[in-house]
């Protein structure tokens, strides 16, 4: 049944409400978190991108500087410009740690420790990898090129002449004077050294020669000659004799750092116009959420009070559509059934009237007819209409006597003295007791217990008793001459269970199939035909159920039409 079964405790409104505000406060606190960190991240990116572009910018130019002047010499001027430029404490010195630039020095204060961002290395040593392919003169005649040219860039920076950068056209570049008069003293003087000496082009020759000579080292891999005409293969020394001839005339590689200890972050600013959409969302999420939510519990709750009013007026054939599996379909479950409960016990009232109407039309109708005739002389009084009269008034006792008595029980008042019975015993006085009705219509009437005896049971031997009778009663009726009734007690099958098994078993004409369920009905009959001589008053069976419900029993029957039927008691174990 529906109101049954389990429910998952989320499927219910109450947790359908908590997890409404849970979203809310998931989706608000994951928006903001969500904004802040997008927000923070996109703003660090950015400077982390603007850091990073000055730190390439710095380094650069003076990778530039010092590879056209072919010195640090005089770096002071370009280094303080890139301060004043890029707002930043900017810091050159030697590996082995002395410092060639200082911005804090430049500036008149003292050199602050630098900051803990890892340093940048400025190396402006020529490399053969830079000088044009296209050139095909030898590694001997580059060597002394960029030995002229590394010789006039450094005089000319000692003399402090402004110089700048000239193509030859062919893919190489020299130095140049860029200030007023470039052909001064300071240029020819600076031409006038020329390139290499001849022991130098000599040492240049053989040096190359024998790195060509000799087996190439382990860390060195063959390359392509980009400046063999034949493309053959030569050995990467050829690099190394390049940077070592040169080594001598080259800036020396310098450690750049940025920044000093302790200096303070620049502050990450949030947008406020950005934080606007995604509270505009999530207000309108929750007020979405409301309105449906509230829409819903609203409805329900008014069809609810409608179908009440409904109700109270008399109506009870209005019901409230179920929807969904939660408190509120609950209510309207619980309304339903109430309604329904309603409605049988009207239906169960006005059948009750009707079926006592019914019993007692007839017996009264007769009465009344022999009084009248009584009084208007048309019968004699005498003793056998009198003794008729009687009988009829105390079957009217009994009936009535038998509906109030299933009326109590109905309603949970029925009165037990309880105590320990022995069923065994308590089966036998039934067995003595309508043994005479027994023998009149013919029938058998025996008892069957173990032979060790049932355990006590704890109950009313007085109602009991009437109980079983009842059955006997109708089991003998429903016995043609010959057959026999059976009162059987038994332990359960299962021991842990308790208590005992009281069975009243016929061979009479047995109970179909289509009136088996309706056998405990008040006022019902197997036959319809057989009157309350033959048939009794029909709630022989009803009040039996009853009293056995009273005392936490349970009364079952079977039955095979033409077969004979079986009535089951089951009562609980002595407490």
């Amino acid at each position: 049944m529906r109101n049954g079964r389990r429910r998952s405790p989320l499927r219910r409104f109450r947790a359908r409400v908590f997890a409404l505000i849970v979203l809310v406060a998931l989706v608000s606190t994951g928006a903001t978190a969500w904004l802040t960190a997008y927000t923070t991240g996109e703003r660090l990116t950015e400077s982390a991108a603007v850091e990073q572009d000055t730190v390439d910018t710095v380094h650069r130019e003076l990778v530039e500087y010092g590879t056209l002047h072919g010195t640090w010499e005089g770096v002071d001027r370009t280094v303080g410009e890139l301060s004043a430029r890029t707002g930043e404490r900017i810091r050159l010195s030697t590996l082995d740690g002395v410092v060639i630039a200082d911005t804090d020095t430049l500036a008149g204060r003292t050199a602050r420790p630098p900051s803990a961002r890892p340093a940048t290395f400025l190396d402006a040593r020529p490399r053969l990898a830079d000088e044009p392919p296209a050139w095909r003169d030898g590694v001997v005649a580059l060597i002394d090129h960029r030995r002229r040219v590394l010789r006039l860039a450094t005089c000319l920076t000692r003399d402090s002449v402004p110089i700048g950068r000239a193509d030859l056209g062919d893919g190489r570049w020299t130095v140049v004077a860029s200030g007023p008069g470039g052909a001064s003293e300071s240029m020819k003087r600076c031409l006038a050294r020329g390139g290499s000496s001849a022991d130098e082009r000599r040492a240049d020759e053989r040096e190359l020669s024998a790195c060509l000579a000799s087996p190439p080292r382990a860390e060195e891999t063959p390359v392509r000659d980009p400046w063999s005409g034949d493309g053959g293969p030569s050995p990467r020394c050829a690099e190394r004799v390049y940077a070592d001839r040169l080594r001598p005339l080259a800036p020396v590689t310098l450690k750049l750092e940025l920044g000093f200890r302790d200096e303070r972050v620049r502050p990450v600013a949030i947008e406020p116009e950005r934080a606007l959409p995604a509270a505009g969302a999530v207000a309108a999420l929750v007020i979405v959420c409301t309105v449906l939510l509230s829409r819903r519990m609203l409805s329900s709750i008014a069809a609810v009070g409608q179908a009440a009013l409904r109700l109270g007026s008399g109506d009870l054939s209005g019901r409230v559509r179920v929807r969904g599996d939660d408190e509120i379909a609950d209510l309207a479950v619980a309304f339903n059934l109430m309604a329904d409960s309603l409605q049988r016990s009207e239906e169960r009232q006005r059948q009750m009237i009707s079926d006592i109407a019914h019993e007692l039309r007839t017996p009264l109708a007769n009465i009344r007819g022999y009084l009248e005739a009584l009084h208007d002389g048309v019968l004699a009084p005498d003793r056998g209409l009198f003794a008729s009269l009687h009988e009829e008034a105390v079957l009217q006792q009994r009936l009535i006597d038998d509906l109030q008595e299933l009326a109590l029980a109905e309603s949970g008042r029925l009165v037990l003295h309880r105590a320990p019975v022995d069923a065994a015993e308590l089966l036998e006085t039934v067995r003595t007791a309508h043994r005479a009705i027994a023998e009149t219509a013919g029938v058998t009437l025996a008892v069957r217990a173990p032979g060790d005896g049932p355990p006590p049971i704890d109950a009313d031997p007085d109602r009991l008793r009437q109980a079983i009778g009842n059955l006997v009663t109708n089991a003998v009726r429903a016995t043609p001459p010959g057959g026999a009734v059976t009162l059987g007690v038994d332990v359960p099958d299962d021991p842990r269970a308790g208590g005992v098994v009281v069975t009243v078993a016929d061979t009479g004409c047995g109970i179909g199939p289509e009136d088996l369920p309706r056998v405990f009905d008040r006022f019902w009959r197997a036959d319809a035909a057989r009157g309350r001589d033959t048939g009794g008053r029909g709630l022989g069976l009803a009040i039996a159920r009853e009293i056995v419900l009273a005392h936490g029993g349970s009364l079952t029957a079977e039955s095979t039409l033409g077969a004979g039927s079986t009535f089951t008691i089951r009562l609980p174990a002595a407490r």
